[in-house]
């Protein structure tokens, strides 16, 4: 029996060409990158070539899978039901894509929080609970033949795009929570940390909605193919997430005349050729100093034209 390929493969399909379109956003964010920021630590480099590559990889099995299943396989019926290996494949490298974005949020937590263990840890066995459930699912499907026999691993799949949700708001909840309380009443620091708070919202909304719309789709269209195209395009999101918050950091500075007491979404901050490395705390009340200074200045030149006039 031929099932409705609509909300199969055609779902399947759609997910493809939307991966496809987000990976191409991937390519241009990179270069971007490179070219943007040659400075950068050679760890954040490493971070963002091995992202990269894995997001390549990816996307380079899901257009074998589809191309295996609409072009060698098509008009043959039967074939439709058998699985083909770079379908199982591919979850392990989307998982590999997540836990590297994941975790090098988590550093931005750990660095925001005074270097909370609580705090860190909470978020970590969430990204690593993630990682060792896709490891699970993978081993346990790769021995399977057939859609039926993947069906069984259903709950395995619903826990995966539930911890991904669930990571990403934590990471979100902890960023935001910990920025509203480096808040100094000062107007151009806290201006900033507005930008930034609603930077991580914005962050993690959109891999939270896909991992969230995967799980809804498994548990309320059952049979069809539909949560597998939101998982598609997830791995994309993560990258796409990585790279937004990497090339961002110049225009979250604002003036470039304040880039020196600007605060990195590294955790680390540039100041002047005295102070090369400080945390973001720190890197706040110099910003709240120095505005502190400026504001002083203003209001005696503006005092002093008063009484001139």
């Amino acid at each position: 029996m031929i099932p409705d390929l609509d909300n199969t493969f055609g779902a399947f399909l759609i997910g493809v060409v939307v991966s496809a379109t987000l990976y191409g956003v991937t390519c241009v964010q990179t270069w971007y990158y490179f070219s943007r920021y040659p400075s950068d630590p050679w760890y954040i480099k490493l971070l963002v070539g091995a992202v990269l590559a894995s997001d390549s990889i990816h996307q380079a099995l899901i257009t074998h899978t589809v191309y295996t299943y609409l072009v060698t396989d098509f008009g043959i019926a039967a074939d439709l039901g058998t699985l083909v290996w770079s379908l199982i494949v591919e979850v392990l490298f989307n998982g590999l894509t997540a836990l590297m974005v994941q975790s090098f949020l988590t550093m931005r937590v750990y660095r925001l929080s005074n270097k909370s263990i609580i705090a860190t840890l909470s978020v970590l066995s969430l990204v690593f609970g993630e990682f060792i459930l896709v490891v699970i699912y993978v081993a346990k499907a790769i021995n399977m033949t057939t859609f039926v026999e993947l069906g069984t691993l259903k709950p395995l799949s619903m826990s995966v795009n539930a911890l991904a949700a669930a990571g990403d708001v934590l990471i979100a909840v902890f960023l935001c929570t910990l920025l509203q309380q480096s808040r100094t009443g000062f107007r151009r620091s806290d201006t900033m940390i507005n930008k930034l708070i609603l930077f991580s919202i914005n962050t993690g909304l959109l891999t939270s909605i896909c991992a969230v719309m995967s799980l809804i789709s498994i548990t309320v269209w059952d049979g069809t193919f539909i949560y597998i195209a939101f998982y598609f395009c997830l791995g994309r999101l993560y990258c796409n997430s990585l790279l937004a918050t990497l090339n961002a950091r110049k225009s979250l500075r604002g003036d470039s005349r304040d880039e020196n007491m600007s605060l990195s979404l590294q955790g680390i901050q540039k100041t002047s050729n005295s102070i090369n490395r400080l945390p973001n705390n720190i890197s706040i009340k110099i910003d709240t100093t120095q505005e502190y200074v400026r504001d002083e200045y203003s209001s005696a030149t503006e005092l002093k034209s008063a009484q001139a006039v």
